[in-house]
């Protein structure tokens, strides 16, 4: 199946929305961009949840190519959502564009993930330094109990539902330490490097250190311990950056496979 023809194939079984949350508004860097919530808008938004998606899945690896002709007539629609989503994920890092050549999907940068996480981490810390130090614990820290405080035969065991509970753990973390800007920044940052994450949840044993590990992280916010939660929080996101950088190269080295075959 070539490039297009996936893109087509995603495209028709639905755009996928993230279920991890509502995404900022996002900032083009061109003129002309089209006015969200218009029927351009919501056409390009669709298309580029579709081919996020694509990527995301590496169902479109890097270095498949495709042009906004054949795209728009895949996909049904006009050129100019389909090169506004294009636009937009070239912004983000994902695809590149060549004259007289077209799209292609861009390498997966570690060096750019590895400086995302580090900035993750000082969020986040910052964000449970805040959270020990309020006198009264927000509720929505009392909501994470339900799903990540629960025994084994309770836990849920899909990857991509697992993915998305971890992304909203560790966004609530952030968000209840009440800056609305960290938390902005935060969930940009988290969008950004779900392409290698939500990987970390394909493995049986990677779910279950991270119910552990959540675990612990949040009976030491809830019990006013800093140090301890800020040790266990970084020393958890750090094991986690280790082992999707090798769960994505084997991802990769499979899908390249796939496509050969």
């Amino acid at each position: 199946m070539s490039a297009a023809e996936a893109i087509g194939v995603g495209a028709r079984s639905g755009a996928a929305r993230d279920s991890a949350g509502g995404r900022p508004a996002a900032v083009h860097g061109r003129s002309g961009a089209i006015a969200p919530g218009t029927a351009a808008g919501k056409l390009a938004e669709q298309v580029y949840e579709t081919l996020k998606t694509q990527i995301h899945d590496f169902r479109l690896v890097a270095g498949d190519r495709f042009s906004e002709a054949e795209l728009g007539l895949r996909l049904g629609m006009s050129r100019t959502p389909v090169r506004e989503a294009l636009f937009r994920l070239r912004n983000e890092g994902f695809l590149g564009v060549e004259p007289k050549l077209g799209w292609y999907v861009l390498p997966i940068d570690f060096e750019r993930l590895e400086q995302l996480y580090d900035l993750r981490v000082v969020l986040e810390l910052a964000s449970v330094a805040r959270l020990c130090a309020q006198a009264v614990t927000p509720p929505a820290l009392e909501a994470l109990k339900a799903v990540w405080l629960v025994t084994p035969a309770e836990r849920l065991d899909d990857a991509r539902s697992v993915g998305a509970h971890d992304e909203q753990f560790h966004a609530t973390l952030v968000r209840a330490a009440g800056n609305a800007e960290m938390a902005r920044v935060h969930w940009d940052v988290t969008e950004r490097i779900r392409i290698i994450r939500r990987l970390d949840f394909t493995r049986a044993d990677r779910i279950e250190a991270t119910y552990l590990e959540h675990a612990k992280i949040l009976r030491a916010v809830m019990q006013k311990k800093p140090d301890q939660a800020q040790l266990l929080l970084k020393t958890h996101i750090e094991q986690s950056k280790a082992e999707v950088r090798k769960i994505t190269l084997h991802t990769l080295q499979a899908a390249r496979e796939r496509a050969r075959g």
